[in-house]
């Protein structure tokens, strides 16, 4: 089991939550990326609780998410709702 996710599956979330599938660099697609990242940590960290190097990266992970969604919301109110309300974010 790897702690990354495959390239289909970034392709797939840059296809639904970015402009296009090649359109990386979107607010809306990185924070879909570091959602999906989020949740495959926590699956791991559930079985393996003494992993602390990936539960670090699960925490800096969180961090970063929370800033391009803080960027998000002062830019565009709009984008920033309809992403929270896709992706199942509390908030």
């Amino acid at each position: 089991m790897s702690l990354s996710v495959t390239a289909e599956k970034k392709k797939e979330i840059f296809a639904k939550y970015g402009k296009s599938e090649s359109d990386t660099g979107s607010t809306e697609g990185q924070v879909a990326l570091f959602t999906a990242r989020i949740l495959h940590l926590t699956d791991h960290l559930k079985s393996n609780k003494k992993d602390f190097v990936t539960k670090r990266s699960l925490i800096k992970a969180v961090g970063q998410r929370r800033s391009l969604l803080d960027y998000l919301k002062a830019k565009d109110i709009e984008k920033y709702r309809a992403l929270i309300a896709g992706l199942g974010l509390r908030k």
